[in-house]
């Protein structure tokens, strides 16, 4: 996790500054595009810092309270961040831009929105390449949409999605105002506020549904239950798995409980012995599973194979 900082901290500053360059274009050209474009990046300021505070939350150790850590508070916080994009990004925006193509508004001088509009994508841009290519390092050969699914740290993918939220809004706006002043039509400013609203809404909808599924709980992968269902049965107390119950409490931090059948010709030392191999050669191998639940079960005679 301490990689995606980087790029946390990057959209963070690019946001904030853009924010503010937005505003100071939109108040003087009577842009609703550009005031949803700088609602747009003050959400996603806040959004960084809402990121960096649920990663240090996350990091808190486990006390009386809270047993198994704090670790889901990022999940919490990234649920947090992606109802924030629907409801004050897009939300706002689709507002403004519905206000705006009902009553357009004169067009004003389109020179600040054209100089702020190409230093947000250079900014954007530069997020957007950093948050990328910290992603990639950490997909593998997994495809792109794959690797954000299985992903169990909300900050990487979520900077990802909104920098490219950011940047593709960007160029809407940039396409609708070069319109909108070549063939004098003030609904495009409306239009492109209205369509910013609706990427937004798109984004948050797929982000809350990512997050959501993190803070119910996820567990490992089939393969990671298979390579530990093998290492286990190996054992020579093991008879069988017979189940196998996991949960992310944090991107580094699993819990794993194992149903286990062990010979029934073992007395209560040598079962613990067993439970102790077991244990200790999961945690050697799987460095994120921290707490290891093993479970004796009793199997009868007509289920062995």
């Amino acid at each position: 996790m301490a990689s995606s900082n980087k790029s946390i901290y990057s959209a963070l500053a690019a946001n904030l500054l853009i924010a503010i360059t937005k505003f100071t274009a939109g108040a003087f050209s009577n842009s609703a595009a550009m005031i949803s474009e700088g609602i747009h990046s003050l959400v996603d300021t806040v959004n960084q810092i809402l990121l960096l505070f649920g990663i240090k939350r996350s990091k808190k150790p486990a006390d009386a309270l809270r047993p198994f850590g704090y670790g889901r508070e990022l999940y919490f916080y990234s649920f947090i961040v992606s109802i924030l994009i629907f409801g004050l990004g897009g939300g706002i925006s689709i507002y403004q831009g519905i206000i705006h193509i009902i009553t357009p508004e004169p067009l004003g001088d389109p020179t600040w929105n054209y100089a702020v509009l190409g230093l947000s994508v250079v900014f954007e841009g530069a997020s957007l390449i950093i948050a990328a290519r910290e992603f990639n390092e950490t997909r593998g050969a997994e495809s792109w949409w794959k690797a954000i699914v299985k992903s169990k740290d909300p900050s990487s993918f979520l900077v990802l999605f909104e920098d490219g939220a950011a940047v593709l809004g960007l160029f809407i706006v940039m396409t609708c105002m070069l319109i909108g002043h070549h063939y004098q039509i003030p609904e495009l400013d409306g239009v492109a506020s209205l369509l910013v609203g609706l990427l937004l809404v798109g984004v948050s909808m797929i982000l809350a549904r990512e997050s959501r599924s993190l803070l119910m709980g996820e567990g490992i992968s089939e393969e990671s239950k298979q390579r530990i269902t093998q290492m286990t049965e190996k054992d020579p107390s093991v008879l069988k798995v017979m189940r196998i119950i996991s949960t992310y409490q944090s991107p580094e931090d699993v819990m794993l409980m194992l149903i286990v059948a062990f010979e029934d010709d073992l007395d209560t030392q040598e079962i613990n012995e067993g439970i102790e191999r077991i244990r200790s050669e999961i945690r050697k191998e799987f460095t994120l599973i921290h707490f290891v639940i093993i479970q004796p079960e009793v199997i009868t005679h007509k289920f062995r194979y």
